[in-house]
């Protein structure tokens, strides 16, 4: 690719393939360079996102409770299946055709959008003063190529971050790419963090019939959430799933044996203790991806925990360089990145010197909802009362609990509440917090609602669809004054 092209993208994931084809939507011609290759080979667009993270694991979280619902819940409806099993190696296969399905969709898009896509790892090489364009070099094997950009989007996400006694080999010590992988439920499954990807892909094996063991380091359960939700959820987990939860925890020491993985680690109350399992999986965060980069030869600013350093438009101290997604300060979220990615485009497509007051500003974070994909599944968008309390904001509490909605009792799931969090003063939504069916898809609704500044009053005062789940969240808005009807 000889031609000066407007952008380069470099990261395939959703903040980079989102920014790709908003770029081009808006006429500027654009290339996005991955590295991410699928079993053949081929170019596998989606980043760690689409394949081996949110779209997968959802897979199997889905898979999985069906099974669960089966062999443990679907009597209470008057119906009885005797003798269920599980296929494991399909449900993987399921999964995977999923996958494909949507990288493949990826790259229709590119082709509708003329969006070049180029397979390789891309590096920023040194630009000489005075240069107006960014040289990068792709790297594919043995083959390389230099590709020319006016503006180039930095996109290239997160890894997993690794524990230092122990080296990931998705055999017997697994991160989330193994732990998609396995072809059957082993009998007794470690999870080291209760984070999203710890307690998601516990979940999975855990309704396969996996003993589940779950060591977290914090010294309370879920602590990014409000108290008490964590409290539910922990209260859930441990009693109707049968997952154990230690948190408190310090890992000593980690030991492949022939058969199983043993963990040495100190318990919550300074006492040695030893967990034995067929399988670990080391779900202790992710870190920024930035190896290769060209960082160091730049002088691309990073901050002390490796994220590069941009301001509230996402650029970076070089000219003409953008960052966006997991490399950068804010929540790893993919839909954060994606956000980010096309405002990132629209700021290229405008030019500094002519932006406009329309054009999409960078994503709030206070706005971007949270959501963990267990059953029942978790979601949060604003301010918890932990938050609150240590800011000395005045606030009041509405709440309303599943097991009083006609539609989540007659799906038999009846377990978690909703929870707003309101100004004591001015009634303005601060937090809404979930756990319960569905509420994936409930927490939208708060996310709206305090994006245009509502008061509890506001979802309150609309009139909710009877019987839905969204109910919930109307009786919760009704409490935040007293006003529920149904409690």
């Amino acid at each position: 690719m000889s031609e000066r092209i407007d952008v380069a993208v470099i990261g395939g994931g959703p903040g980079g393939y989102v920014a790709a084809m908003r770029c081009a939507q808006l006429g500027l011609d654009t290339v996005c360079i991955d590295a991410w290759k699928n079993s053949r080979g081929r170019a596998s667009l989606g980043g760690t996102c689409l394949n081996v993270g949110c779209i997968p694991s959802k897979a199997l979280l889905e898979s999985s409770e069906h099974f669960f619902q089966i062999k443990h819940k679907i009597s209470a409806h008057g119906i009885h299946v005797d003798g269920a099993t599980v296929d494991v190696p399909a449900m993987i296969a399921r999964k995977d055709k999923i996958v494909t399905t949507f990288t493949t969709g990826i790259a229709s898009l590119f082709k509708k959008n003329n969006v070049k896509s180029v397979l390789g790892t891309g590096k920023l090489l040194k630009r000489s003063d005075g240069d107006d364009v960014w040289r990068i070099e792709v790297t594919n094997g043995d083959d390389t190529q230099i590709i020319e950009a006016k503006n180039v989007i930095v996109a290239t996400g997160s890894a997993p971050r690794q524990l230092p006694m122990i080296d990931i080999d998705n055999e017997k010590i697994l991160d989330n790419t193994g732990a998609l992988a396995l072809s059957e439920a082993p009998k007794r499954l470690g999870v080291i963090g209760a984070g999203v990807i710890g307690l998601e892909m516990g979940s999975v094996w855990c309704r396969l019939g996996s003993e589940v063991t779950v060591l977290e380091a914090m010294p309370d359960f879920l602590m990014a959430a409000d108290q008490q939700i964590a409290k539910e959820a922990k209260k859930i987990f441990s009693k109707e799933l049968g997952m154990a939860i230690h948190t408190g925890v310090e890992i000593q020491s980690i030991a492949i044996n022939k058969n199983t993985v043993d963990v040495h680690y100190k318990d919550n109350e300074d006492q040695e203790c030893q967990l034995e399992v067929d399988k670990l999986i080391v779900a202790v965060g992710r870190v920024p991806h930035t190896e290769g980069l060209g960082i160091q030869e730049n002088g691309l600013e990073v901050d002390e925990r490796g994220f590069i350093v941009v301001d509230a438009d996402c650029r970076t101290n070089l000219p003409n360089v953008y960052a966006v997604g997991d490399v950068v300060r804010g929540p790893m979220l993919a839909h954060k990145a994606s956000e980010e990615g096309v405002s990132v485009a629209e700021l290229i497509h405008a030019g500094d010197s002519e932006r406009q007051t329309d054009i999409n500003q960078v994503a709030n974070f206070n706005t971007v909802p949270w959501v963990i994909y267990t059953a029942p599944e978790i979601a949060w968008v604003g301010q918890n009362e932990q938050t609150l309390k240590e800011a000395g904001i005045a606030y009041k509490v509405g709440q309303f609990p599943f097991i009083a909605n006609g539609r989540a009792r007659a799906m038999n799931a009846g377990s978690g509440f909703i929870k707003v969090l309101a100004d004591a003063e001015n009634d303005r939504i601060l937090g809404v917090h979930m756990i319960g069916p569905h509420v994936s898809e409930l927490i939208a609704e708060a996310v709206m609602a305090m994006e245009f500044f509502a008061s509890s009053e506001d979802i309150a005062s609309i009139i909710h669809a009877h019987p839905s789940l969204s109910e919930s969240l109307h009786e919760a808005a009704l409490g935040v004054n007293d006003r529920a009807l149904h409690i």
